[in-house]
């Protein structure tokens, strides 16, 4: 595979692979390093790249799997600590960001247990059907939907706490 053919095939999927990488992580930092790990990786095995029917899903998976392993590593208490730091600051930006409903979306999904916010994100983020996903992830596909049928039960459920706080 030539330098040309690896950046078509690659390169339009790479931001599906950052929000990925972003949803698990958290740090936009820590995303873009897993998404250059992942680019590093997918290069040096360009060779194959062409026995893998979906190369799009393979790369999400390298990327659930590169940022499951980031999580599970030492670093991933430092990961944590950044997040809580960040999450707490009293940046206005943030603050005005939060308030607008797709934003609180997001918010909500990172309370979610970690295969409801990943399925969420692969179907009603990134468009992929339930098939890809299950291939992704290695579930079934009965399994997926009943994940993702919880996962949007507790968006919708803290979404309406959120916007009928105080109103009876």
């Amino acid at each position: 595979m030539t330098q040309k053919e690896f950046l078509t095939t690659v390169l339009p999927f790479k931001d599906k692979l950052y929000r990925l990488a972003k949803r698990l992580l958290v740090s936009s930092d820590e995303a873009e390093d897993a998404v250059q790990e992942i680019m590093l990786k997918l290069w040096k095995g360009k060779e194959k790249m062409g026995n893998y029917k979906n190369p799009e899903a393979f790369a999400m998976t390298m990327t659930k799997n590169y940022c499951l392993d980031r999580l599970k590593s030492k670093q991933a208490g430092n990961m944590k600590i950044v997040h809580s730091n960040f999450k707490n600051s009293d940046n206005i930006e943030r603050q005005v960001e939060a308030n607008d409903g797709v934003s609180l979306v997001f918010q909500i999904m990172e309370t979610l247990p970690e295969q409801q916010r990943m399925i969420l994100q692969l179907r009603d983020v990134e468009q992929y059907d339930f098939a890809e996903i299950a291939e992704m992830l290695d579930i079934k596909e009965t399994a997926i939907r009943v994940a993702l049928s919880r996962a949007r039960k507790t968006v919708r459920e803290q979404m309406i706490k959120k916007y009928n706080y105080g109103i009876n």
